[in-house]
């Protein structure tokens, strides 16, 4: 069975940088997209990135407006979310998704496969 493992959360002020990291402790990338969606509390799940397997499609959640750029390296078999000029509406716990699913369905939680725990991002005003 494939985990994920997110990693790079942490507490920061706004204006800060972060970038998170995932990575399947067991299982692979390999051929599949990833994603990252982000939950506040008390909030629904939002989609906030995802990309391809080669790295040449990407797809951005609308509320984030360009501040974040998600990449990957496939040697590594990792997947990164560079989050710039944090604010503390960005304070939410961060997960990363697999998906066998086309763009079309990326910001849609129901088309992932297999999540991480999380990792908190914590953005202090």
């Amino acid at each position: 069975q494939v985990q994920l493992v997110e990693s790079g959360g942490g507490l920061v002020q706004a204006g800060d940088s972060l970038r998170l990291s995932c990575t399947p402790s067991r299982g692979i990338f390999t051929n599949y997209g990833v994603g990252w969606f982000r939950q506040a509390p008390g909030k629904e799940r939002e989609f906030a990135a995802a990309i391809s397997w080669s790295a040449g499609v990407t797809r951005y959640g609308d509320s984030l407006k360009g501040r974040f750029i998600i990449s990957r390296d496939n040697a590594k078999n990792t997947v990164y979310l560079q989050m710039d000029n944090l604010g503390p509406e960005d304070t939410a716990v961060y997960y990363c998704a697999r998906t066998p699913r086309a763009q079309a369905y990326w910001d849609n939680a129901a088309s992932y496969d297999y999540w991480g725990q999380g990792t908190q991002v914590t953005v202090s005003s």
